[in-house]
């Protein structure tokens, strides 16, 4: 990634709306993507996530008509970023960083993509003070409806990890996150877990491949059913490849088994 930080903020600065970024590139690939995300820098350097956004460079002149990118031409694009509302305190930094890639967060390129930045001009949305701001009143709690009494059988647990293989260069990412079961009013229980794995090779963008796992069971009494699915999507360099598989069951017999795959071409991607 290229970063650039601003100078420390003199007084805090509202950001409201959708930030743009305008950059004059180029790159050595006739696919290739731009992933920028805009930062708070901490005085002390730590850094939070403000907001994101994405172009696929072959969709510079029209989402409709995709368009190959030329290798080492220069390209003047504006990336969009997500909208936001947000305050930066004095003595932050704000920092934006580009890159070619933005894995697992967007599917890379079909090649690996040298960038070339030659200028940037980030246009933030800013909300200046206004005098009625100190009349205003503060937001009152939410109204909401009374919760159910559910019974929690099991706690829900949310874990994300990262590993990587010194020798091989694969990366992977397991983000793991079990909902719990919980046993609503009328004794219906509900169980629910699923699990993403992320994996590729450093320098090798087609070894990217994604595994989605979920699992969700219902039950009563001693009436029980439960579904199982599993959907792994990987791609070389012109196509998309998406096996999926489905398991039902009752109690512990399996009533039904369907497992269908599907391409589609990347085309510009």
């Amino acid at each position: 990634s290229l970063c650039f930080d601003s100078a420390p903020l003199d007084s805090s600065l509202d950001i409201l709306g959708f930030p743009e970024v305008t950059l004059t590139v180029s790159v050595d690939q006739p696919n290739a993507l731009i992933a920028v995300r805009l930062c708070d820098v901490s005085p002390t350097g730590t850094s939070a996530l403000i907001t994101r956004g994405l172009l696929n460079l072959t969709h510079r002149e029209s989402h409709e008509h995709p368009s190959p990118v030329e290798p080492g031409q220069r390209y003047t694009v504006t990336v969009k970023l997500n909208a936001i509302g947000y305050s930066a305190p004095p003595g932050h930094r704000l920092r934006a960083a580009v890159s070619p890639t933005y894995w697992p967060f967007a599917w890379p390129s079909p090649a690996p993509v040298t960038l070339t930045l030659f200028t940037g001009h980030l246009n933030l949305p800013i909300r200046s003070p206004q005098p009625a701001d100190s009349t205003l009143k503060p937001f009152e709690q939410p109204e909401i409806s009374a919760p159910l009494a559910l019974k929690t059988l099991r706690a829900a647990n949310r874990k994300r990890e990262i590993h990587r293989d010194a020798i091989s260069g694969r990366h992977t990412l397991v983000d793991h996150n079990d909902a719990g079961c919980v046993r609503y009013p009328g004794g219906l229980e509900y169980d629910n877990d699923t699990t993403d794995i992320f994996t590729i090779v450093e320098g090798d963008p087609l070894s990217a491949t994604v595994r989605c796992d979920r699992s969700a069971e219902l039950r009563r009494g001693d009436w029980r059913v439960r579904l199982e699915t599993s959907s792994v999507m990987t791609s070389d360099a012109t196509t998309f490849r998406v096996t999926n598989t489905v398991d039902a069951y009752e109690e512990h017999t399996r009533v039904f088994s369907k497992t269908w795959t599907f391409t589609v071409p990347r085309d510009h991607m």
